[in-house]
């Protein structure tokens, strides 16, 4: 059984979906690649996991690191798979680049940062695996499902410094 709940947050309504025992999906409302799963049954019933995931939620928009991750369950390739859990080791208040991640994953081979960013924009759980913390070579800041706006303001609310980076204002980048 799939469970679903939302979860009104600074920046818009969340959707968090979970299965008896773990996160699954997290998202904004009108995220780029929303995926609400279909044909599944879902049900309002408040699991455990939704339950944590709220709790999470509450603390990190009150502008400090959980310290916890409630239990996941990621959906993708294993490529994807490996991306996002790179994702999930970039602690609260920094960032790194696609380049940073494709080097972690070729292992002295070579990788592209493309492939890498395709991954990353596919994250089944924003915030919670923080793709918003991955920038663009020199600081640019690229596109975030949810939306530049709000990729700004999560890694503000991070106080992550973002002096020397650029925000783009038109292109594919947003």
């Amino acid at each position: 059984m799939n469970h679903i709940s939302t979860y009104k947050s600074p920046l818009g309504v969340i959707t968090i979906l979970s299965d008896e025992d773990h996160l699954t999906g997290l998202w904004f409302e009108n995220e780029k690649y929303r995926k609400t799963p279909i044909g599944q049954e879902l049900t309002k019933e408040k699991s455990d996991v939704l339950r944590l995931t709220a709790a999470w939620l509450d603390i990190y928009f009150a502008g400090r690191d959980p310290g916890f991750t409630p239990p996941l369950k990621w959906k993708g390739s294993p490529f994807r798979m490996a991306v996002w859990e790179i994702l999930s080791t970039i602690p609260y208040g920094t960032v790194i680049t696609y380049g940073d991640i494709a080097k972690q994953l070729a292992k002295g081979g070579r990788m592209s940062a493309q492939a890498v960013g395709g991954a990353v924009g596919h994250n089944n759980i924003s915030i919670i695996v923080p793709c918003h913390r991955v920038v663009g070579a020199n600081g640019n800041l690229t596109g975030y499902g949810g939306g530049m706006s709000r990729k700004v303001a999560l890694l503000t609310l991070e106080k992550v410094d973002m002096s020397g980076m650029r925000i783009p204002t038109k292109g594919t980048a947003l």
